[in-house]
């Protein structure tokens, strides 16, 4: 029999009960907490004390955040839980924009949603007392509110500001898209009844058949080929989500086989370049995206495109960039490295390509102009410049993305940028 060890708590009760409560908070917004890690809490809580704020927070951190991504959930909860006095109405502001709290209505900040519905779990406002009985009301026989104007608004939702369950069911929308890719005419040529060109080896060999003479042509026509991608994904912690959801559409597409594609190559870089094809290449899209976390150590890192650009046209691009290979570069373009070795490493991938397009999820905002070094230094060597921040973005880049003259927003920012 396991003896019966007791647990030294607090000298208050109630502030192991409140860790337990949090606790089960941060489980309900994604972050992995057993009962182990609440008795390591209330336990170095105990030795800590429960004199200064911040102590606390990192005491707590500690033992509840084991993988960077979850930093900030851990500080939006701990902030909603710990440190609003009126959290309840803060939190119900922002899942229902009619309701106002102790908060200006305002957009909701990253991972603030998941934070408030894993605290709500499930609450809500009273409804408005109308004056009418139960009788009185309306029986609603079908409800189809959640349907496909739920679907319609979850399109164009920017994924950062998507809670667990929207997350969950983009990641199902996600999964159904395809980037089908038209295909390449190549220089080997294959026999063509009607093809553009004679075959005169082929027409000597028929003739020989019948007896030397020429009754008809033989023809060819070039045989079409379909391109590699290459998707190169920023990971760093201002694109932590918007990457984690497009390497959900990239596996889609990998595992496709009607999208046409040759092959699909995936890298991601933050502080380093690190080579996943062989991960989203797994059926199984959830073992696909936990090996490669697992292998990009620089999750929510730093950003040094220039150098993680550098190591791939190296190291890799005469690898997977043969054939006329399609790039997909995912980043915000907010590089701190010298801006000429981050233009030059832009303009050689570019050159290594049959087209470079590039996702940026700054270009939701309306007034976005490239002010920042990094993306003016890239942005004249690319061929297409799109938004990459929501469902519908992935969508418009399907319908695009075998359009040679399609340069989405380039023109207009390459203007800005030469005002």
């Amino acid at each position: 029999m396991n003896e019966y060890i007791p647990l030294d708590l607090p000298e208050n009760p109630k502030l192991a009960q409140n860790i337990l409560h949090f606790a089960r908070a941060l489980r309900k917004a994604g972050l992995p907490v057993g009962p182990g890690r609440v008795i390591d809490a209330i336990r170095a809580v105990a030795a800590a004390g429960f004199t200064e704020r911040a102590d606390f927070y990192w005491v707590l951190h500690a033992c509840f955040v084991s993988r960077p991504e979850h930093r900030l959930v851990f500080a939006q909860v701990f902030r909603l839980y710990w440190r609003d006095p009126r959290y309840l109405e803060h939190m119900m502001a922002m899942m229902l924009p009619a309701i106002r709290g102790v908060q200006e209505e305002r957009t909701a900040d990253a991972a603030e949603k998941r934070a408030a519905e894993a605290l709500l779990d499930g609450q809500g406002p009273e409804p408005p007392d109308t004056g009418e009985s139960p009788e009185d009301e309306v029986l609603i026989e079908i409800d189809a509110s959640q349907t496909i104007s739920g679907e319609e608004r979850l399109r164009t939702l920017d994924f950062e500001q998507m809670s667990t369950e929207e997350i969950a069911e983009a990641k199902r929308m996600l999964a159904r898209l395809t980037l089908p890719v038209k295909p390449i005419l190549s220089r080997r040529l294959q026999a063509a009844p009607l093809g553009p060109r004679i075959d005169w080896r082929g027409t000597l060999r028929n003739s020989l058949r019948q007896g030397g003479e020429f009754r008809t042509l033989a023809r060819r026509e070039p045989r079409p080929r379909w391109p590699n991608l290459v998707a190169l994904c920023d990971i760093s912690g201002s694109m932590s989500q918007y990457s984690r959801l497009i390497l959900h559409f990239l596996h889609a597409v990998a595992n496709n086989r009607g999208a046409g594609w040759s092959r699909v190559h995936a890298f991601t870089f933050g502080t380093r370049l690190t080579n996943i094809t062989r991960h989203v290449q797994t059926r199984d899209v959830d073992a696909a995206l936990k090996s490669a976390g697992a292998d990009a150590q620089d999750w929510e890192g730093g950003t040094r495109i220039g150098a993680c650009l550098h190591e791939f046209n190296r190291d890799w691009s005469r690898r997977v960039m043969g054939q006329g290979a399609v790039v997909l570069l995912i980043t915000d373009g907010l590089d701190r490295g010298d801006p000429e070795a981050l233009a030059r490493e832009t303009e050689r991938l570019h050159l290594s390509s049959r087209r470079l397009i590039w996702l940026n999820p700054l270009l939701r905002w309306d007034g976005f102009a490239p002010k920042a070094r990094g993306i003016a230094a890239m942005l004249p060597h690319v061929d297409s410049f799109r938004a990459g921040h929501s469902i519908a973005s992935l969508e418009e880049l399907a319908a695009q993305i075998s359009r040679s003259e399609d340069h989405g927003e380039k023109q207009r920012l390459m203007d800005l940028l030469e005002s």
